[in-house]
C-alpha cells in the first residue's frame, strides 16, 4: 500500500514581497512531493511566515503562530519576524523551528528534519512558473532581497539583510513563464526596486540573445516588450526614475509610479535618513506629468514622526496640496523595536498623531475625489479581476491590486478574470469609478 504524502498547512503573512517567499517555498515542497493543505486539522505540520516590520504585524505574526499552534501543535516559523527568534520564543517556546527572511533552503531543512519528503517527487508536474498565490491574470515580481539604506523608523535590513539583486536573465525567464501561463499584468517588487543591480554593478545578462544589464530601466524596457501590463512598485526617489517616465510615456510600462516619500519637511527627512529636499519633488513630479500626462502617482507619509510640531506637520499638508498625487497612504509613526528613531527627542503624543492622520486624508481623500471625478466621460483600457452577477469588478493602468481603488462595471457580462475591457467611465466616488464596457478584447 502506497504510504500518503506528508501535508503541509500555510500560513502567508505581509506585504507582496512576503508572498513571493511562500510562493517559492510552496513550489519547493511541491517539488518534492509535499501536499499543501487547506486546514490545520489535515496538515501534518503548519509553515506560518511572518511579518515583523512594524508593531501590528508583530502581534499579528505571534497571533498566528499561537493558533497554528493551539489548531495543529507543530509549527515551523519563517519570514521576517524570523530574524528575531527570542521574540517568537519568548512567547512560543513550543515551535519546532525558527528561519529568517527568503530562507528557502533553511525552511526545507526544518521541514526534512520533523517530515521526510516521499520517495517520490512530483516536480515533473510542476508548471514552469510554479505555485503561485495570486489570481491566474497578475503575478508579483521580486527582483530583489534586502536594502541598503538606514532609514532611522526601519529595521528592514536588519530582518532582511542588504541588497542582493537578482541576475536580469533569470528574472525575465521567470516574467516570460509568467506570461505565457496566462499573466497579464506583472507587478514589479522589491525593498528598494530603483537600486536594482547597484550590488552587481548592473552585471550585464543574456535575454532572447542580446545583452541586458542589471539596471531598472534597461529591466523595465525588455519586460515591456512582453505585450501585459507591467507595475511598478515601491521606487525610491534616486534621480534614475526620471529614465523610467519616457518608458511609460511609450506605453512600455503602465504609467504609475508607487514611490514611499513619507513627508515633506526637510528636517523630519533628515531625521528619517531620507531625502530631504520637497521643492525638487515637486520640480520632479511637475517634470514627470510634463512627459507622461496620464502618470499615477502613489506615495506612502508617516505623521507623528519624532520632531513633528505642528509647522512641520502643516507644511507636509501644504505639499500634499500642490502635489496634487492620485493615491496616498498614511500611517502614523509607529516604534518599532531595534530602529534608531525610538530614541529621537520629540515623541509625538498618540491622540495628536491620530488626529493628525485624520487631518491628512480628509485633504487627500478630497484630491483623489476630484482628480477620479476630471476622467467622467473619459474611455480606458481596463483589466478583469472578478465576475459577479449583478457588476464587474475591473482595475485600470492606475490601480494595483488590494491597495487602489477599483473600476465598477454595473451589470452582468460575458466577460472573465484577466479579459482587457475598454470602458466609458460614467462615474466616481472618492475611491472608484464606474463605467460601461465600451469594447471587449481577448
Amino acid at each position: 500500500m502506497t504510504k500518503a504524502a506528508p501535508n503541509i498547512g500555510f500560513v502567508s503573512l505581509g506585504c507582496p514581497k512576503n508572498l513571493v517567499d511562500s510562493e517559492r517555498i510552496l513550489t519547493q515542497m511541491r517539488a518534492e512531493g509535499y501536499v499543501v493543505s487547506n486546514s490545520y486539522e489535515d496538515a501534518d505540520l503548519v509553515v506560518v511566515n511572518t511579518c515583523g516590520f512594524i508593531d501590528a504585524a508583530v502581534e499579528e505574526s505571534l497571533q498566528a503562530i499561537g493558533e497554528a499552534l493551539d489548531e495543529n501543535g507543530r509549527v515551523i516559523v519563517t519570514g521576517c519576524l524570523g530574524a528575531r527568534e527570542e521574540t517568537i520564543r519568548r512567547s512560543h517556546p513550543e515551535v519546532l523551528a525558527v528561519t529568517g527572511a527568503h530562507a528557502y533552503e533553511e525552511v526545507m531543512t526544518a521541514v526534512h528534519a520533523e517530515l521526510p519528503p516521499p520517495q517520490h517527487p512530483y516536480s515533473n508536474s510542476l508548471p514552469p512558473q510554479g505555485i503561485k498565490l495570486t489570481p491566474r491574470h497578475y503575478a508579483y515580481l521580486k527582483i530583489a532581497e534586502g536594502c541598503n539604506h538606514s532609514c532611522s523608523f526601519c529595521i528592514i535590513p536588519q530582518l532582511r539583510g542588504g541588497l542582493v539583486s537578482r541576475p536580469i536573465e533569470n528574472v525575465m525567464q521567470e516574467a516570460e513563464n509568467l506570461v505565457n501561463s496566462g499573466v497579464r499584468e506583472l507587478l514589479v517588487v522589491s525593498q528598494d526596486t530603483s537600486a536594482y543591480g547597484l550590488d552587481t554593478k548592473y552585471r550585464p545578462g543574456f535575454w532572447r540573445g542580446r545583452p541586458l544589464q542589471s539596471r531598472l530601466t534597461d529591466l523595465a524596457s525588455a519586460l515591456g516588450e512582453l505585450g501585459i501590463w507591467v507595475r511598478m512598485h515601491y521606487i525610491y526617489p534616486y534621480p534614475s526614475v526620471d529614465e523610467l517616465i519616457p518608458l511609460m510615456a511609450e506605453g512600455r510600462v503602465l504609467p504609475y509610479l508607487d514611490i514611499p516619500l513619507q513627508h515633506a519637511h526637510e528636517g523630519v527627512l533628515q531625521a528619517m535618513q531620507r531625502p530631504a529636499a520637497s521643492e525638487k519633488v515637486l520640480q520632479r513630479i511637475a517634470g514627470w506629468r510634463d512627459v507622461c500626462p496620464d502618470i499615477t502617482l502613489r506615495s506612502t507619509f508617516i505623521v507623528g514622526f519624532p520632531g513633528e510640531g505642528e509647522s512641520e506637520f502643516d507644511e507636509l499638508l501644504d505639499f500634499l496640496r500642490e502635489a496634487q498625487l492620485d493615491r496616498v497612504g498614511c500611517f502614523t509613526y509607529s516604534p518599532v523595536d531595534g530602529a534608531s528613531a525610538n530614541d529621537l527627542p520629540g515623541q509625538v503624543p498618540e491622540e495628536v498623531k491620530q488626529e493628525r492622520m485624520e487631518r491628512f486624508m480628509q485633504i487627500q481623500a478630497q484630491i483623489s475625489q476630484e482628480r477620479l471625478q476630471a476622467k467622467v466621460g473619459a474611455k480606458m483600457l481596463v483589466l478583469v479581476d472578478e465576475v459577479l452577477e449583478d457588476r464587474v469588478l475591473a482595475r485600470s493602468s492606475a490601480d494595483a491590486p488590494e491597495i487602489d481603488g477599483s473600476v465598477i462595471i454595473q451589470g452582468g457580462w460575458e466577460l472573465d478574470p484577466g479579459d482587457f475591457v475598454e470602458v466609458e467611465i460614467t462615474a466616481a466616488s472618492e475611491h472608484d469609478l464606474f463605467a460601461t464596457p465600451a469594447d471587449i478584447q481577448d
